[in-house]
Formats: C-alpha cells, structure tokens, sequence
C-alpha cells in the first residue's frame, strides 16, 4: 500500500508538470498560428496507450513514462523529421517565423514551470501558513550520528550558530545551507568553536550510508508497545515519556540508547512521566539492548515538555503573495548554486545526482497534500532550470541558438541544427543514465 501511494504521487506529479511544461510550448506557437502536430504525455515509442487526434493536432498518451514532448511543424526536435525540413518552409511552420515568435515559444515551458512553482508556493502559505523550529531555543545541542561529521570534529550536543558567513536563526536554515558549508561555528559547553569542511564533503556525504545530518534530540516519548515485546504487562501507554533508567535520569532519547546496552537482557528501574506525575516502572531490556516498544515524539509534544519552541505562521492572501514569491526565488537560488557544485568536479557534488528512483524516494508513503505540493513545486523549479541548460535538445539549446541569431542576424543551417541536435541528445542520454545509474549504484551498495 505504501507503494502504491508513493507511485501514485510520483506519476501524478509527474504528468502535471509534463502536461504543464508543454502547455507552455503549445499555447504560444496556436497563439502565433504554427502548427502543432503532437501533443503527448510521456513518450510514444512505436506505439501509444491512447491517442485522438482534433484538428492538426494529435494528442495522446506514450507508454515510456520519461518525460513528453510537444511536435512543432517545421522544427528541428527531437523527432528528426528531415523529410518535412527538406520541403519549402510552409507559414505555419515554426522555422518561417520571426525570430522573436521562436523565443516566446520555446521559453514558454519553463515559463510555464516558474510560474507553477511560484503559485503553488503562494497557495501553499495561504493555506497552511508555515512552522520552524526556534533554533536558539534548542537548549542542548543536535544529534550527530554521521562518522563524517564526527570525523570532522562535531558530536551530539554541539549547538550550530552558523555555516560560513549565515546564521542559524531557524532549524530549516541548516539544511538551507549544509550543501555549500565550508565553516561551520558552533558551540560546545558554552565554547565557541568552528569545523572546516573539505571541498568535497558533499561528494563525501553522498557517498557515504549514512547520510544524517543535524538531527533533533528528542525524549523518549512512547507511541506504542509492540506485541512481542518483553514490557507487554508494564502498562506502558501512548504518550509516557521515560526520565530515568537504572538511577540515571534520562533527558534525550540518544541518552537511553547508549545506557540500555549497558542494561541487555536485564530488568532495571524505571521513572516514567505521565500526565505530570512520575511513575515507577520494572522495564526488561532484551539482548539488543531494546524496550520493544514504538516512539511516539511528536514536535507538539516536544514542545509542551519545553524541549524547543515551534514558531507557527499564518498569512493573508496578500501577505502570501510576498511569502510565496520569496520562497520561490529562494529555492530558484538554491538550486542553481546545487547545480554549480554538481558542475565542479572538485567538489564531488555529481555522487550524489540521482535519476527517477531519487524523485520517487522523495514522496512520503502517506499521502499528503501539503508535502505533494511542496516536492511538486521544487520538482516544477528543478525541470524549468534544468531545461534551461545551453544544451542543444533542451530548450535552452534552442534558446542559445535563437539569440545567436537575433545577435548576428544569421540563421544557423538546418543541417547545423540536425547535428547539433544529435548530439545534444547523446548527451541527455549520457546524463540520464548516469544520473540512474548513480541510483542503481547506491541501491546495490547501501
């Protein structure tokens, strides 16, 4: 089941972002009367699920869900019709255009994408407002567990002030700016103190298992009792939070971790806080060093016991506009310094490029609206940016040409453009498969 909402998420995503990126090619070039022979989610590759043509148009559904693709007459696409180039540009072709008709045209995807992204980030704080974390709240240090970090001087406890020249105001701020740390400041018993990260700790990260970062410190807040666990008749409910064991208080759950395999397979005393009062217990401790039981911390919980504070935030529909537009151009910016890093080899960012298993993995398995809209906004912000690369098969490579030819005053061959196509496409191929085999590689290797 958790599958199936996963794929579900991803496949819906996908399409309407497919759908809408195109939507952006086609209605500019009817609006300049060129016509538009294909219209077609996802790839039809010999054949197609479903197609109906209305008009000169034919729209239908490709069985090879990559991607889509909208069919311009007298266009060098994808499609590498040189039978249609070699006839006598007809006027509703795209090539007996203005130059200028051919830019809006092929600029109107990723238009398309951007302004997606912008609305959904407008609606999305309207409607759910937004939460943080009071990162000077935070009384005690984050969890480290990665060896990366460790080995580069931090541990749990350490409280992050800032990473580089930015101050860690919010806990988001720090997964904001973890991607391009250099120094990192902290303190650590009151002392101040800094990390050097290599050039290439990002590369190192993603090669690494464990990927954690700056983690919460939690209580050990519990959810529930497992069946087959050995404290089945200790009356342990939902919502106890356990503060000692043996007779060491206990204030984080990382602190019971790492004094219940002092206490495998033995019985030890217990505090536990319910509704305000303190409970003693009789809590087994099997062979590896677990209560058998689920945790059930919750950031309200956690706030209630005074742990950390939880800034909420809600807006207008005119406060949202600014909201929106400001997370957007924030995750515009974001994303281009990522694609920087990927693009420098010394920074061993491209480990980390991942194909269409990486996206999947990116949807929850429980359908939520709120983080489907938000993964589809950055999705929408990602496919606009990465088609905008000067690649000729990509829009930007049209796009490249195009200004080349408003600059100069001449039209690159028809035969120029079949080459420079051609291998813009073996180097789409290329990346796509070295971004899924990144993907392949770390599914047999983690």
């Amino acid at each position: 089941m958790e599958f199936v909402i996963k794929i579900s998420q991803f496949l819906l995503s996908l399409s309407l972002l497919i759908v809408l990126h195109e939507l952006g090619h086609f209605i500019p070039a009817k609006l300049f009367k060129t016509r538009v022979e294909k219209f077609y989610l996802f790839f039809d590759v010999k054949y197609s699920l479903f197609k109906k043509k209305i008009g000169d148009t034919v729209y239908g559904i490709g069985w090879l869900p990559l991607g889509g693709y909208v069919k311009i007459s007298g266009m060098i696409d994808e499609s590498m019709d040189k039978e249609q180039m070699a006839q006598p540009p007809q006027p509703w072709e795209f090539r007996s255009k203005p130059s200028w008709q051919r830019l809006i045209i092929m600029l109107g995807g990723v238009t398309v994408n951007f302004i997606l992204a912008a609305v959904i980030y407008i609606f999305m704080a309207f409607s759910y407002g937004d939460s943080d974390i009071d990162a000077k709240s935070i009384k005690d240090g984050y969890l480290i567990t990665n060896p990366l970090l460790i080995e580069l001087g931090l541990q749990t406890g350490d409280n992050i002030t800032a990473i580089n020249e930015h101050e860690i105001v919010k806990y988001s701020d720090l997964r904001k700016h973890l991607l391009e740390a250099q120094v990192v400041s902290f303190e650590r018993d009151g002392v101040p103190m800094t990390a050097t990260f290599p050039e290439d700790f990002l590369g190192q990260l993603s090669s690494s298992k464990n990927r954690s970062s700056f983690g919460l410190r939690t209580p050990f807040i519990v959810g529930g009792v497992q069946e087959t666990s050995l404290n089945m008749d200790q009356d342990l409910q939902a919502g106890d939070v356990i503060t000692s064991l043996g007779n060491t208080p206990i204030k984080y759950f990382d602190e019971f971790e790492a004094l219940a395999s002092v206490y495998k397979g033995q019985t030890v005393n217990a505090t536990v806080l319910r509704d305000g009062k303190t409970l003693s217990k009789l809590l087994r401790i099997d062979s590896d060093g677990k209560l058998g039981v689920f945790l059930g911390a919750n950031n309200s919980a956690i706030q209630e016991l005074g742990y950390y504070k939880i800034v909420e935030n809600t807006y207008t529909f005119g406060e949202s506009i600014g909201v929106g537009l400001n997370r957007f151009t924030t995750q515009m910016s974001s994303y281009w310094g990522q694609l920087k890093l990927i693009f420098s080899p010394s920074t061993g960012a491209y480990k980390g490029v991942g194909g269409f298993k990486a996206i999947f993995d990116v949807f929850p398995d429980t359908w939520s609206w709120e983080a489907f809209w938000g993964i589809t906004a950055f999705l929408s912000i990602m496919l606009g940016v990465l088609n905008l690369l000067p690649i000729p098969a990509l829009d930007g490579g049209h796009v490249m040409f195009l200004l080349y030819e408003m600059v100069s005053g001449r039209k690159p061959s028809d035969k120029f453009m079949e080459y420079a196509q051609t291998a813009g496409f073996f180097i789409l191929i290329a990346l796509v498969l070295f971004a899924n085999g990144n993907d392949v590689f770390k599914a047999i290797f983690d």
